[in-house]
C-alpha cells in the first residue's frame, strides 16, 4: 500500500507539496476549506492529483499516514487536534521537501526584514554564478522546486509558522534577524513561545553549521544565555564592534569579517543600495551568508550596491510636484512601521491603519512626534490610532479607500514632504491582502 499523504491548504506550498509527494510515489489528497485558485486547480488536474475544495471531509483526511499543513492553519484548528489525537504526524512543506534534497540550506527568519534579506542573499548567490533556488515564503514553492529542479543551494525565507512544522530539517546557515512581538494570537499570547519558535531555525545544527544573528537584539541575547546553539555563532551589530568573525558598523562603515581575513570587506553606508538602519542589518546578514559559502568580496560588494528591493517594502513610487510617495504596504505590524518612520528624512504625511493585531502604538510615539506632520487613517475602525496620536499630531483624517487616502495626503503635503503608506496593520478590512493595498496605493499616486 502506498503511504497516504494528505495536504491541507492548496496555495503555493500545498500544491508544490502535492506534486513532490506524487513524484515520490505517495497516494496524495489535497483538501482546502476555501476555494482553490484556478491556476492551482489546473495544476492539480494536470497532475491527476485528487482534491476537494470548500470543505474538509474528515474520513478522507484522518486516514492519512502524514499530513502536510499550510502554515496559515493554526494548531488549535479542530481538524488538527483530531489528527493529533490519532497520532498522525503533521509537518510543514519545508520539512517534507527537505527530505528529498541534498542542497545546502540558507534559511532566514525574523519578525521583520526576512523578505528583503532573503532576496538580497539570493541576488548575491546568483551574481556569484551559483546554482541556487529561492523559496519558503517567497518565490516558487520549495517542494515544487525539489520535485522539478536540481539546485545546489536554496535561500529560504521561513516564518515562525513554517518553523513550527519542522522537526528533522536542518539549516546549514541559519539567519535570525530580530525578534519582536508578532502573531502572539498563535502562541497563547506568550512572547516566550514565539521566541522559542523563531529559534527553531537553529535546531539540528551542528558545529559544522553557521548561526548568523543580531547581537543588538536583547531578546536573542537573553535566550542564548539559557539555551545552547551548536553552530558557529556569527554576530552582526550596528552598536558595537565584533571581535573575530561577524559584521559591524563603525564610523559610517560596515566591516565584514569571515575566517579572520586579514583584509575584511569594508563598505560605506552610502554605497549600500538599501537605505535605513534596518537595511544595514539586512545587508550585513546577507553578506555573512555569502561569506560562509566563500563568495568573493568583490561580488558581495557589487551585489550590495546594485540590489533592487522587493515591491511594497519602502518602495519609492513617484515624486509629484515635489512630494515623494513611498509604498510600505508590507509593514503589517508596529515594528515594520517603526523601521519605515525611522528611515524618513522629510516631514511625513503618514497613511496608517487596517486590521489591528493588538498593536501598541506607544512604541511609535517618539518617531511620530519627530517626523509626522499629519496622519491619514486607512481602515474601517481607526479609534485606537486616533486616540494614540491625537495629542501629538494636529491633523488626523480618515479615508475608506486607497484613492481617498492618496488624495487627502496630497492635499496635506507640501513640496519637500513625503507621503508614506506604512499601515502597521493587516489589510483584510478593506483589501484582499497587503499587495492589493500597495497596488491600489501606487495606482492612485500615478493618477494624481
Amino acid at each position: 500500500m502506498n503511504k497516504r499523504i494528505v495536504i491541507l491548504g492548496s496555495g503555493e506550498s500545498g500544491v508544490g507539496s502535492a506534486i513532490l509527494a506524487q513524484s515520490k510515489g505517495f497516494a496524495v489528497f489535497v483538501s482546502d476549506k476555501g476555494l482553490i485558485q484556478e491556476k492551482y486547480k489546473t495544476e492539480l488536474k494536470n497532475n491527476n492529483i485528487a482534491f476537494e475544495e470548500g470543505k474538509h471531509t474528515e474520513e478522507l483526511i484522518l486516514n492519512a499516514d502524514e499530513i502536510i499543513k499550510s502554515p496559515g492553519i493554526p494548531d488549535k484548528a479542530e481538524l488538527i487536534i483530531k489528527a493529533k489525537e490519532k497520532n498522525i504526524p503533521i509537518i510543514s512543506e519545508i520539512e517534507f521537501a527537505g527530505r528529498y534534497t541534498n542542497a545546502k540550506m540558507i534559511c532566514i527568519t525574523g519578525s521583520n526584514g526576512k523578505t528583503t534579506t532573503t532576496l538580497l542573499t539570493y541576488h548575491i548567490f546568483k551574481k556569484a554564478g551559483l546554482n541556487v533556488g529561492l523559496g519558503g515564503n517567497v518565490g516558487k514553492s520549495f517542494a515544487y522546486q525539489v520535485a522539478t529542479q536540481n539546485f545546489d543551494y536554496y535561500i529560504l525565507e521561513l516564518s515562525s509558522f513554517q518553523l513550527d512544522g519542522m522537526y528533522d530539517f536542518k539549516a546549514d546557515v541559519a539567519i535570525l534577524l530580530n525578534i519582536t512581538p508578532d502573531h502572539l494570537d498563535r502562541y497563547e499570547y506568550k512572547f516566550e513561545n514565539y521566541v522559542a519558535s523563531k529559534f527553531r531555525i537553529a535546531q539540528n545544527q551542528t558545529e559544522k553549521d553557521a548561526f548568523v544573528y543580531c547581537a543588538d537584539d536583547e531578546v536573542m541575547e537573553e535566550f542564548m544565555k539559557h539555551n545552547s546553539i551548536q553552530a558557529e555563532k556569527l554576530p552582526f551589530s550596528i552598536k558595537k564592534t565584533v571581535e573575530g568573525n561577524g559584521a559591524f558598523l563603525q564610523n559610517n562603515e560596515i566591516t565584514l569579517n569571515y575566517n579572520n581575513n586579514p583584509k575584511p570587506l569594508i563598505m560605506t553606508l552610502e554605497q549600500l543600495a538599501l537605505a535605513g538602519k534596518h537595511n544595514v542589518y539586512n545587508s550585513m546578514a546577507a553578506s555573512m551568508a555569502a561569506s560562509i559559502v566563500n563568495i568573493r568580496k568583490d561580488i558581495i560588494r557589487e551585489s550590495l550596491e546594485d540590489f533592487v528591493n522587493v515591491e511594497h517594502r519602502l518602495e519609492f513610487v513617484a515624486t509629484v510636484n515635489g512630494i515623494e510617495f513611498i509604498n510600505d504596504s508590507k509593514a503589517t505590524n508596529i515594528n515594520s512601521a517603526w523601521y519605515a518612520l525611522e528611515s524618513m528624512d522629510k516631514p511625513t504625511v503618514w497613511i496608517v491603519g487596517g486590521q489591528d493585531k493588538g498593536n501598541n502604538y506607544e512604541e511609535l510615539a517618539e518617531l511620530v512626534n519627530e517626523k509626522v506632520k499629519a496622519i491619514v487613517c486607512l481602515g474601517v475602525d481607526n479609534k485606537k490610532i486616533i486616540k494614540a496620536f491625537k495629542n501629538s499630531v494636529e491633523i488626523i483624517m480618515e479615508a475608506s479607500s486607497a484613492a481617498e487616502a492618496v488624495a487627502m495626503s496630497y492635499k496635506l503635503a507640501t513640496k519637500g514632504d513625503a507621503v508614506l503608506l506604512s499601515p502597521a496593520c493587516a489589510s483584510f478590512d478593506l483589501f484582499k491582502n497587503y499587495e492589493d493595498r500597495g497596488v491600489q496605493f501606487k495606482s492612485a499616486v500615478r493618477g494624481l
